[in-house]
Protein backbone atom coordinates (compact mmCIF):
# COMPACT_ATOMS: atom_id res chain seq x y z
CA UNK A 1 0.00 0.00 0.00
CA UNK A 2 1.56 2.94 -0.96
CA UNK A 3 1.76 6.65 1.40
CA UNK A 4 1.77 9.88 0.22
CA UNK A 5 5.44 11.81 1.19
CA UNK A 6 4.71 15.36 1.96
CA UNK A 7 6.64 16.24 -1.08
CA UNK A 8 3.60 14.30 -2.99
CA UNK A 9 5.87 11.34 -3.76
CA UNK A 10 4.22 8.37 -3.67
CA UNK A 11 6.34 5.07 -1.75
CA UNK A 12 5.15 1.43 -0.20
CA UNK A 13 4.34 1.23 2.70
CA UNK A 14 7.43 -0.08 5.33
CA UNK A 15 4.42 -1.86 7.49
CA UNK A 16 0.66 -1.37 6.24
CA UNK A 17 -1.61 0.19 8.26
CA UNK A 18 -4.71 -2.18 7.08
CA UNK A 19 -3.41 -5.79 6.89
CA UNK A 20 -4.11 -7.53 3.37
CA UNK A 21 -1.83 -10.62 3.47
CA UNK A 22 -1.51 -10.52 -0.50
CA UNK A 23 -0.36 -7.01 0.02
CA UNK A 24 2.27 -7.76 2.05
CA UNK A 25 5.88 -7.63 0.28
CA UNK A 26 7.43 -10.93 1.58
CA UNK A 27 7.18 -14.21 -0.21
CA UNK A 28 7.83 -16.93 2.40
CA UNK A 29 4.94 -17.60 5.10
CA UNK A 30 7.18 -16.73 8.13
CA UNK A 31 8.18 -13.05 6.58
CA UNK A 32 4.69 -12.32 6.26
CA UNK A 33 3.76 -13.41 9.55
CA UNK A 34 6.96 -11.53 10.99
CA UNK A 35 5.71 -8.11 8.67
CA UNK A 36 2.18 -8.56 10.25
CA UNK A 37 3.46 -8.71 14.03
CA UNK A 38 5.61 -5.44 13.18
CA UNK A 39 3.02 -3.57 11.31
CA UNK A 40 2.54 0.09 12.66
CA UNK A 41 6.37 -0.23 14.58
CA UNK A 42 7.99 3.36 14.08
CA UNK A 43 11.19 2.22 15.80
CA UNK A 44 14.09 -0.37 16.12
CA UNK A 45 16.98 -0.40 17.63
CA UNK A 46 20.20 -1.30 15.86
CA UNK A 47 22.98 -3.06 18.03
CA UNK A 48 26.46 -3.10 16.69
CA UNK A 49 29.95 -4.01 18.17
CA UNK A 50 31.50 -0.69 18.82
CA UNK A 51 35.34 -0.98 20.66
CA UNK A 52 34.58 -4.08 22.32
CA UNK A 53 30.95 -3.18 23.83
CA UNK A 54 27.80 -3.33 22.17
CA UNK A 55 25.66 -0.51 21.49
CA UNK A 56 22.23 0.32 20.72
CA UNK A 57 20.94 3.00 18.87
CA UNK A 58 17.44 3.78 17.55
CA UNK A 59 16.59 3.91 13.58
CA UNK A 60 13.02 4.49 11.47
CA UNK A 61 12.35 1.70 9.34
CA UNK A 62 11.66 2.80 6.19
CA UNK A 63 10.98 -0.21 4.57
CA UNK A 64 10.50 -4.19 5.10
CA UNK A 65 11.40 -5.61 1.30
CA UNK A 66 10.46 -8.25 -1.05
CA UNK A 67 13.63 -9.70 -0.15
CA UNK A 68 13.11 -9.68 3.87
CA UNK A 69 15.37 -6.70 3.69
CA UNK A 70 14.88 -3.58 6.25
CA UNK A 71 15.97 -0.71 5.16
CA UNK A 72 16.62 3.00 7.08
CA UNK A 73 18.14 6.14 6.52
CA UNK A 74 21.39 6.75 8.33
CA UNK A 75 24.19 9.30 8.72
CA UNK A 76 27.34 8.44 6.98
CA UNK A 77 29.04 10.47 9.54
CA UNK A 78 28.31 8.01 12.21
CA UNK A 79 27.62 4.72 11.15
CA UNK A 80 30.65 4.88 8.39
CA UNK A 81 33.31 4.74 10.80
CA UNK A 82 31.19 1.58 12.78
CA UNK A 83 30.36 -0.13 9.07
CA UNK A 84 33.16 0.90 6.93
CA UNK A 85 32.12 -1.10 3.75
CA UNK A 86 31.41 -4.32 4.57
CA UNK A 87 28.33 -6.03 6.04
CA UNK A 88 28.95 -6.06 9.49
CA UNK A 89 26.90 -8.78 12.73
CA UNK A 90 24.08 -6.87 14.00
CA UNK A 91 20.80 -7.26 15.94
CA UNK A 92 17.50 -5.54 15.12
CA UNK A 93 15.04 -4.98 17.73
CA UNK A 94 11.36 -4.00 17.91
CA UNK A 95 9.29 -3.60 20.93
CA UNK A 96 5.53 -2.43 21.09
CA UNK A 97 4.59 -2.51 24.87
CA UNK A 98 0.80 -1.64 23.87
CA UNK A 99 0.48 -4.46 22.02
CA UNK A 100 2.76 -7.12 23.65
CA UNK A 101 4.65 -7.59 20.61
CA UNK A 102 8.46 -7.73 21.01
CA UNK A 103 11.41 -8.82 18.12
CA UNK A 104 14.74 -9.47 17.99
CA UNK A 105 16.18 -10.00 14.58
CA UNK A 106 19.98 -10.82 14.66
CA UNK A 107 21.53 -10.58 10.66
CA UNK A 108 23.89 -8.17 8.88
CA UNK A 109 24.19 -4.75 8.15
CA UNK A 110 25.81 -2.74 5.65
CA UNK A 111 25.81 0.66 4.26
CA UNK A 112 24.88 1.75 0.99
CA UNK A 113 25.04 4.31 -1.19
CA UNK A 114 22.23 4.24 -3.78
CA UNK A 115 20.61 7.64 -5.23
CA UNK A 116 17.89 5.84 -6.70
CA UNK A 117 17.00 4.04 -3.57
CA UNK A 118 17.37 7.31 -1.26
CA UNK A 119 14.90 8.78 -3.83
CA UNK A 120 12.24 5.94 -4.02
CA UNK A 121 12.32 6.10 -0.20
CA UNK A 122 12.58 9.42 0.78
CA UNK A 123 10.17 11.21 3.24
CA UNK A 124 10.16 14.74 4.73
CA UNK A 125 10.36 13.23 8.27
CA UNK A 126 13.61 12.70 7.47
CA UNK A 127 14.59 16.75 6.69
CA UNK A 128 15.43 17.23 10.11
CA UNK A 129 18.39 14.88 9.96
CA UNK A 130 19.30 15.58 6.19
CA UNK A 131 18.78 19.19 5.72
CA UNK A 132 19.72 18.58 1.76
CA UNK A 133 16.98 16.05 0.95
CA UNK A 134 17.73 13.27 -0.94
CA UNK A 135 20.95 14.28 -1.95
CA UNK A 136 22.17 15.64 1.24
CA UNK A 137 25.98 14.41 1.31
CA UNK A 138 25.51 12.88 4.54
CA UNK A 139 22.47 10.10 3.67
CA UNK A 140 23.55 7.07 3.85
CA UNK A 141 20.81 3.61 3.32
CA UNK A 142 21.51 1.12 6.29
CA UNK A 143 20.35 -1.99 4.61
CA UNK A 144 19.67 -5.25 7.00
CA UNK A 145 19.21 -8.60 6.07
CA UNK A 146 18.12 -10.98 9.17
CA UNK A 147 18.97 -14.36 9.35
CA UNK A 148 16.07 -15.48 11.65
CA UNK A 149 13.46 -13.59 13.81
CA UNK A 150 12.26 -14.03 17.09
CA UNK A 151 8.97 -12.86 18.21
CA UNK A 152 7.33 -12.38 21.25
CA UNK A 153 3.03 -12.41 21.49
CA UNK A 154 1.63 -11.41 25.06
CA UNK A 155 -1.81 -10.44 25.54
CA UNK A 156 -2.82 -6.61 23.62
CA UNK A 157 -4.57 -5.14 26.44
CA UNK A 158 -2.45 -4.17 29.59
CA UNK A 159 -5.47 -5.24 32.26
CA UNK A 160 -4.91 -8.42 30.29
CA UNK A 161 -1.13 -8.81 30.93
CA UNK A 162 -1.76 -7.61 34.52
CA UNK A 163 -4.31 -10.82 35.18
CA UNK A 164 -2.15 -12.88 33.36
CA UNK A 165 1.35 -12.12 35.52
CA UNK A 166 -1.18 -11.82 38.58
CA UNK A 167 -2.39 -16.01 37.31
CA UNK A 168 1.23 -16.65 36.69
CA UNK A 169 2.77 -15.76 40.48
CA UNK A 170 -0.09 -17.76 41.82
CA UNK A 171 0.36 -20.53 40.00
CA UNK A 172 3.95 -20.16 40.04
CA UNK A 173 4.09 -20.76 36.07
CA UNK A 174 3.39 -18.98 33.32
CA UNK A 175 0.01 -18.95 32.44
CA UNK A 176 -1.27 -16.28 29.22
CA UNK A 177 1.79 -14.36 29.37
CA UNK A 178 1.87 -15.24 25.29
CA UNK A 179 3.81 -17.24 22.62
CA UNK A 180 7.19 -16.94 21.70
CA UNK A 181 8.09 -17.93 17.98
CA UNK A 182 11.22 -18.54 15.79
CA UNK A 183 10.50 -17.47 12.64
CA UNK A 184 13.40 -18.04 9.57
CA UNK A 185 13.42 -15.13 7.72
CA UNK A 186 16.00 -15.92 4.57
CA UNK A 187 16.79 -12.34 2.78
CA UNK A 188 18.59 -11.95 -0.09
CA UNK A 189 20.63 -9.93 -2.14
Amino acid sequence: MPVATAAGSRRPAPFPTERHDEDLPQTTEDGRRLAAKLEGQRVAMLTLEEAGELTSRPLTPLEFDEHGRFWFFTSRRTMQPLLGGAAREANLAFADAAKGVYASLPGQAELVDSPELKAALWTAAARPWFPDGEDDPDLMLLKFAPRRAEAWDGPHSAVLRLAAMAASVVAARPIGLGEHQRLQIHSRD
